[in-house]
Order: structure tokens, then C-alpha cells, then sequence
């Protein structure tokens, strides 16, 4: 868990995109490096499913793939 006084700052973003494209600019958009934060791995595509309780993951979207990219403020290890 992120320690609040260090930064105000999420200490994690993950942004989803329907397109590789979209996903690999937002990091120049958003100027992510000038509010602190780099790209963490890579920008591929996944599945997103959900878990409540016990119950078996459920697909997030339909089940539809999603490039996801994180960004990671520099003042959080990983």
C-alpha cells in the first residue's frame, strides 16, 4: 500500500485502449514523465476478468482484449 505521505499521486495509473496506438501515446499526452511517473513493461494486449468472493473470475468487457499500459509514479518502488 502506497505510503500518503510521500506523494498525493496514485502511486500506480493503468490505462486500457481498444488500439496499440492510442495506448503507447498517452505517456506523451498526458506529459506522465513531467507529474513524476515512467512506463512500466510493456504496452500488450490482455483480458481483464473480475474475482467477488469465491466465486469463478468473470471476463471483464466481453471477454474483449485491451493494450493496457502502467505508469508508476518514480517515487514508489515496485
Amino acid at each position: 500500500m502506497a505510503d500518503e505521505t510521500k506523494s498525493s499521486k496514485p502511486e500506480r495509473i493503468t490505462v486500457l485502449a481498444k488500439d496499440f496506438t492510442p495506448a503507447a501515446m498517452e505517456f506523451h499526452r498526458r506529459n506522465m514523465s513531467e507529474k513524476g511517473y515512467r512506463m512500466e513493461g510493456q504496452i500488450v494486449q490482455r483480458k481483464f476478468q473480475m474475482i467477488e468472493g469465491m466465486d469463478a473470475p468473470k471476463d471483464l468487457f466481453d471477454g474483449a482484449l485491451f493494450y493496457a499500459v502502467t505508469f508508476i509514479h518514480k517515487g514508489h518502488d515496485e
